[in-house]
């Protein structure tokens, strides 16, 4: 699989959701701003509340800026024996069920699932608990992260 290409689609994705999430902070911010929603009364909360809405919507949009920034920043290069598991590494992951899952490790705030290649490609983050435990490790190490009440154990299978 080719990672530079996996990093491309993840960066359409988030500027696909960047768009989206600033065509809903404009329309939320001309609600707020909107004439018909001037307080009549100390009751009428419909103007506070649009105003809510847009300052939500403007901090959702920030984040994605801030995301995209971060992740155009992001080198995929190839596995490093000696460094193990970095940013940027796609791996293949098997449960103690034999169950098997591709993850492409990145920064944060991207969190996603991608078709690529023809597999499903789960995008995690360096700050999810999984993306933590497998910073490091390298093929055939063995990690355990807590699931509920009990411990979940997956092998590292491959990295690339």
């Amino acid at each position: 699989m080719d990672k530079n290409q996996l990093l491309q689609d993840v960066l359409a994705h988030l500027q696909a959701d960047l768009e989206q999430a600033s065509l809903a902070a404009l329309s939320a911010h001309e609600a707020a701003t909107h004439e018909e929603n001037v307080a009549e009364n100390k009751y009428d909360t419909l103007g506070l509340e649009a105003a809510y809405l847009a300052s939500g919507q403007a901090r959702r949009v920030e984040e994605l800026r801030q995301t995209l920034i971060t992740w155009r920043q992001l080198r995929p290069r190839p596995f490093d024996g000696v460094q193990g598991i970095e940013l940027g590494a796609l791996i293949l992951l098997a449960s103690e069920d034999g169950h098997e899952q591709w993850l492409f490790l990145g920064p944060q705030g991207a969190s996603m699932k991608l078709q690529h290649a023809g597999q499903n490609i789960q995008v995690l983050s360096n700050a999810a608990p999984l993306g933590r435990l497998l910073l490091g490790k390298h093929p055939g190490d063995e990690i355990t992260l807590p699931m509920g009440q009990r411990l979940q154990a997956f092998e590292v299978l491959t990295v690339d």
